[in-house]
């Protein structure tokens, strides 16, 4: 999407310092179209100023970055926000580096994942293809992604301990997939998920057991499929 500004100066040259001040790019990074000229007039009688037209590409990147800048801002979070833009793939690697981030996190990342939809729908408004956005803080993805792998292993060893079902906390639909890839080489268990979102769980069951019925949960209580 292209987006432009207009902006005045003593000069053609001040006006388009003026606008990239404003805009926070260089001069590479945009287009100038020169409205007036300018006229400096009789010893500053009759003056007019230099105007000028400054276009530039707003990318997905470029809208993503202004509106966490601004969420985090309202949140007094504020974050430097660093972009990794992979063309090839149509994706946006996005790292928040600041202070108290356990707030932008949440419960077990529930923040951090409302905050990246949002993120997605304002990078993906009005762009012919659809872009990727991956959004990370202190490296909370790859630790909630070791964490899950971690009770994958240990759940599925319970469930051949006690020959029984153990059914996980209701995950959504990503952490669900860590599990079930976790364990699709695991000897001796199977993997299937059951409920509805936001309540939907993996069932970590012995292989060859039966899926309907009873399963214990992961604090040894009873429960049923429903």
């Amino acid at each position: 999407m292209v987006k432009s500004i207009e902006a005045k100066g003593d000069s053609i040259e001040a006006a388009v310092a003026a606008a990239l001040a404003q805009l926070g790019k260089e001069r590479d990074d945009v287009t100038v179209e020169v409205l007036e000229k300018g006229k400096s007039g009789f010893f500053g009688i009759g003056a007019q100023p230099a105007l000028v037209r400054v276009s530039y590409e707003h990318s997905p990147a470029d809208k993503a970055t202004e509106f966490l800048e601004g969420l985090l801002q309202r949140f007094g979070t504020p974050a430097r926000v660093e972009c990794t833009v992979d063309e090839l793939n149509e994706a946006i690697k996005i790292n928040l580096v600041g202070e108290n981030m356990g707030t932008v996190i949440g419960r077990r990342g529930d923040t951090l994942d409302a905050i990246q939809y949002l993120t997605s729908i304002v990078a993906n408004k009005n762009e012919e293809k659809r872009w990727h956005i991956a959004l990370d803080t202190e490296n909370y993805r790859a630790k909630r992604q070791a964490a899950l792998e971690k009770l994958a292993a240990n759940t599925a060893q319970k469930a051949l301990r006690y020959k029984r079902s153990i059914a996980l906390e209701p995950m959504n639909p990503h952490e669900r997939r860590i599990i079930h890839a976790a364990l699709q080489d695991f000897e001796g268990v199977t993997t299937h998920s059951v409920g509805v979102e936001p309540n939907r769980k993996v069932i970590v069951a012995p292989e060859g057991g039966s899926r309907p019925g009873g399963y214990r949960n992961g604090r040894g209580g009873r429960s049923r499929q429903q």
